[in-house]
């Protein structure tokens, strides 16, 4: 079943009862409005207005359930993010493995990440008509622990060529629109990994290829990055769509919103992204035990 993304963006009070979420809010008319959701169907929450208030209850049911709670900052962007921290009844065995997990075989998993990561980069540009036989190719040489770092050339020439001439745009976190809507779907995305990790019962810390200490989703950072082509494609529509795109409206978000139910093809099969996430965490996890020796990430198309 595929998992809702709650978007809170004005005052209400969250409390739950029967394992439902139960949402009060002032309607346009000033009546109260309550709504009831059950837990089971949420995936992940997003609290984006200082007057929203959820009970101490409420917010450990859904810790409980696999829920990941992003909170936002007076600027709207993802400020932090709650896990549950006993998602899978053989997390310690899990753990072990991850940590465990030798350097060639962490070197091998970076090879396999890069290389989808490139190959979906070069798949976006050609469904917008852009040459991405360079790209295509170099997703084919990716080295174990893509030594000759192609991710920063193919990351170059994507960037360049992904938008219209007229933005002039550069990748960077603190730079000019899009940039703004990419901090966005990119934390929605992080959040749909950390919740996957960690029901796969892996430590969203322990990255295979980022470690910064001050980054405590290294290893989320490390499994988006093939998904992220998917929510370029949504900020490229975004775009071309909005005529301001300055500041990160309601409508923008609600589009932004969609990332985990976007379709994605994996093991030949179209699925939503949540979905493929899971299955994405699940064969990292036979990675770490040597089960298998791939880890599955999904495609624009089969």
């Amino acid at each position: 079943m595929i998992k809702k993304t709650l978007y809170f963006g004005n005052p209400c009070f969250i409390n739950c009862k029967d394992l439902q979420l139960i949402i009060n809010k002032k309607s346009e008319t000033g009546n109260s409005e309550e709504t009831k959701i059950p837990i089971e169907d949420i995936g992940v929450v997003i609290v984006d207005h200082f007057g929203v208030a959820l009970t101490q209850y409420s917010l450990s049911l859904l810790l409980e359930n696999n829920v990941a709670v992003v909170i936002c900052n007076s600027s709207h962007l993802p400020a932090g993010m709650l896990l549950n921290l006993d998602g899978n009844a053989l997390q310690s065995e899990f753990f072990k493995n991850q940590v465990n997990a030798s350097v060639p075989l962490k070197k091998q998993l970076w090879q396999q990440t890069i290389s989808y990561k490139i190959s979906n980069q070069a798949s976006l540009l050609k469904s917008i008509g852009k040459n991405s036989q360079n790209i295509f190719a170099w997703s084919e040489q990716v080295k174990s622990g893509d030594t000759s770092n192609l991710e920063a050339r193919a990351s170059a020439y994507y960037w360049k060529n992904l938008f219209s001439p007229e933005i002039n745009f550069s990748r960077d976190r603190y730079g000019e629109p899009p940039n703004n809507l990419l901090n966005y779907g990119y934390a929605v995305l992080r959040a749909v990994v950390a919740r996957s990790l960690v029901g796969s019962g892996l430590l969203p810390t322990l990255g295979i290829h980022h470690h910064n200490k001050y980054n405590a989703y290294c290893l989320a950072d490390d499994i988006m990055e093939p998904y992220r082509p998917f929510v370029d494609k949504i900020v490229l529509e975004i775009t071309k769509e909005e005529k301001d795109i300055s500041e990160l409206n309601t409508n923008i978000k609600k589009k932004l919103l969609i990332i985990p139910t976007l379709d994605v093809y994996l093991d030949d099969e179209r699925k939503p992204l949540m979905v493929a996430m899971h299955k994405t965490t699940a064969s990292l996890a036979k990675c770490y035990s040597g089960e298998i020796k791939k880890i599955k990430y999904p495609e624009f198309s089969k």
